[in-house]
């Protein structure tokens, strides 16, 4: 590595974010150029830098289900000093040869999203971005990225046949207070497989012979139908350490039970363990007046459980256009998981980024559709069954 090289380097952690820091390769930018597969790549100049991530096949929005092998590779690209409105322009190599494939403008975070194939031919694809010249900012070009790393996932279930695969277990089949579930539980019932897809439900619970006392912050709120929810986990079967989960969605649309995809920690979440609870993505029905997409961590701190995350704002801009929506189309909802951060994303593009105090244990992915007590006096019985449904799931593990 040239002394020019490594003076850059030096002098780039005085402006670059500790947690991008954390989650570069512990190698050069030339050195990940040189081996040609490389999903992350860094170039520094004195006045500006970028940072260029190919991430696996999670951007695949559409009516119907679709294999994860046509999904298209997530490529994003931060650049500093941020300049919103700059020109950035994604290139793929072919036959030693530069191709455009797509410009977008950088952010107002710096950031410059794209969606490209993930393979030519069965091959990876290596990438590379050129912001133009900006306002006194000289054009730049980043070093190069591979697709490569991602195309053999660790484990997916693509919900083909008429039934779960072994790797599924039901949860939650009792009436729970403390998870404010006095009127519903998981069922087989409510969980059906077909078409490509996995169905979960919210369903009436005809064995129930009378109708459940529902409070809602300790107080009387109605009386309402007992209720099935469809929900399932890889508990004892399959579990993860770092890397990137991914999930194809189509929610429900009725507020009164939100649609879940979620981890938790192999051995549970307790006080002085360090696993967690991540809510990779939550929706809480169409119409809602917040939007109804939340990310959030429940993680112990001492003796007390904490809520880290967010509720999502301007969810339109996640959307393909003005005919798209939640309960409409399949998306894909993700999160990348190192030792440093989590950064959850809809069909390749961050929502949400938390950092510090990570969870450090194999985790194992959960999908539900759950009416919890303070949800159930939004939305009538007859309007049941609601349903959500999950096209396929995929897990790149990296250990790291």
């Amino acid at each position: 590595m040239s002394p020019r090289r490594v003076l850059a380097g030096s002098a780039l952690a005085l402006v670059l974010p500790a947690s991008l820091l954390l989650g570069l390769p512990s190698h050069s930018a030339t050195e990940s150029a040189e081996g040609g597969a490389a999903s992350a790549s860094l170039r520094t100049t004195a006045t500006q830098w970028v940072h260029l991530q190919a991430l696996p096949q999670i951007v695949q929005q559409g009516a119907r289900v679709a294999s994860p092998d046509a999904a298209k590779a997530a490529i994003t690209a931060t650049i500093r000093p941020v300049e919103a409105g700059r020109k950035v322009r994604l290139e793929v190599e072919r036959d030693s040869h530069w191709e455009s494939v797509a410009t977008v403008r950088q952010n107002a975070k710096g950031r410059a999203q794209f969606a490209a194939p993930a393979t030519s031919s069965g091959r990876p694809l290596t990438y590379r971005v050129r912001a133009a010249a900006f306002e006194g900012l000289e054009a730049i070009t980043s070093d190069t990225v591979s697709t490569a790393r991602w195309l053999s996932p660790t484990w997916t279930d693509e919900f083909t046949g008429s039934a779960l695969s072994p790797t599924w277990h039901h949860r939650g089949q009792h009436f729970d207070v403390k998870s404010l579930r006095r009127c519903s539980r998981g069922d087989p019932k409510a969980v059906e497989v077909g078409d490509g897809a996995v169905r979960l439900s919210v369903m009436k619970d005809r064995s129930q012979t009378t109708r459940c006392k529902v409070r809602v912050r300790d107080e009387f709120a109605g009386r309402y139908a007992h209720r099935l929810n469809g929900h399932i986990g890889t508990e004892g079967a399959f579990s993860f350490k770092y890397g990137i989960a991914a999930a194809r969605m189509k929610f429900h649309r009725t507020r009164g039970q939100h649609g879940s995809f979620w981890m938790q920690a192999v051995g549970g979440m307790y006080p002085g363990g360090t696993g967690h609870e991540i809510d990779v993505i939550e929706y809480f029905g169409d119409n809602h007046r917040k939007g109804g997409l939340t990310t959030f961590i429940h993680r112990y701190e001492g003796s007390r459980v904490v809520k880290t995350g967010a509720r999502i704002t301007d969810i339109r801009s996640f959307l393909r256009n003005k005919r798209d929506g939640w309960s409409k189309n399949y998306h894909v909802f993700s999160v990348e998981w190192t030792p440093q951060t989590l950064i959850f994303r809809i069909d390749g593009k961050e929502t949400t980024r938390i950092s510090g105090g990570i969870s450090s244990v194999p985790q194992f992915p959960i999908l539900s559709l759950l009416s919890s007590d303070y949800e159930i006096p939004k939305m009538k019985g007859r309007q049941l069954p609601q349903h959500m449904y999950v096209d396929w799931i995929r897990v790149w593990e990296t250990g790291s």
